[in-house]
């Protein structure tokens, strides 16, 4: 079993593979003050709690998106799961060409999901991400990264109304029955944060479609707000919640 890692700004997903297989997933927030002792016990005694026995773990990966972690994160796998995990960074094959002016600016969770939706979905295709940040990345039909687009998230659109306004409330992220039942305060944020966003969303999947003459670009989602959009809009072609822990375990299987 692998045991598979995806660093966020926010949280860590954590995933234990066995072949292609998704056996358990996890998840704990991202802390740079923790220590290598401090992840490990934690990391230990979540996947007890799921059945899942250290010893039998064989190798690991981590994609991160968060320097500042690696050191204690790379020392918990050593000393607690007892592997060397291998990091994707430049020089991590992926089957993927970089075509950006900067390969290595590329993020390791955007390298990491266009694997996955390449070898699993296939392209010409335009992974969208809704994380901290919400980002679009786009494949052509030679399978090369060729453009990567990124944008506030929806939570950090909703965080910055309240900051900066008054009289404006904590709202729970949700889409409304349609724009027309904005009808009092917190209705009129969640119609405006989310069929905003919506909108957002489909302009930038149709100039992806005019720019690369490719009318049938498929459109692959992750990430945990990705169904809240797609209860209004029809665009997104493929859902998939554990894209990143897939791609991460094909990475794995690509550097053994």
């Amino acid at each position: 079993m692998i045991l598979v890692a995806d660093v966020g700004n926010t949280n860590i997903v954590m995933g234990v593979m066995h072949e292609d297989e998704l056996v358990t997933r996890f998840k704990i927030t991202t802390q740079t003050s923790y220590t290598s002792d401090e992840y490990g016990v934690l990391i230990l005694n979540i996947l007890e709690k799921n059945g899942v026995y250290v010893g039998d773990i064989t190798g690991s990966i981590i994609g991160s998106v968060v320097p500042d972690i690696m050191y204690s994160l790379r020392k918990a796998f050593e000393k607690y799961i007892k592997t060397k995990p291998l990091i994707v960074q430049a020089g991590t094959k992926t089957g993927i060409a970089i075509k950006c002016d900067n390969p290595k600016e590329v993020g390791a969770d955007r390298i990491v999901n266009c694997v996955a939706a390449n070898e699993l979905y296939g392209s010409p295709c335009i992974v969208i991400d809704f994380g901290t940040a919400t980002t679009y990345d786009i494949l052509n039909s030679k399978s090369e990264f060729i453009a990567g687009i990124t944008s506030p998230g929806i939570r950090i659109s909703a965080d910055a109304l309240w900051k900066n306004t008054a009289q404006l409330p904590h709202v729970e992220i949700k889409i409304t029955k349609g724009i027309l039942d904005a009808k009092n305060t917190i209705t009129s944020m969640q119609t405006g944060l989310v069929y905003g966003y919506i909108g957002q969303v489909e302009y930038i999947i149709n100039r992806a479609k005019i720019e690369m003459n490719e009318p049938n670009l498929k459109v692959i989602a992750t990430g945990g707000l990705a169904n809240i959009i797609r209860e209004g809009t029809d665009v997104i072609e493929v859902y998939d919640p554990i894209l990143t822990l897939k791609g991460l375990n094909l990475i794995y299987k690509k550097n053994i």
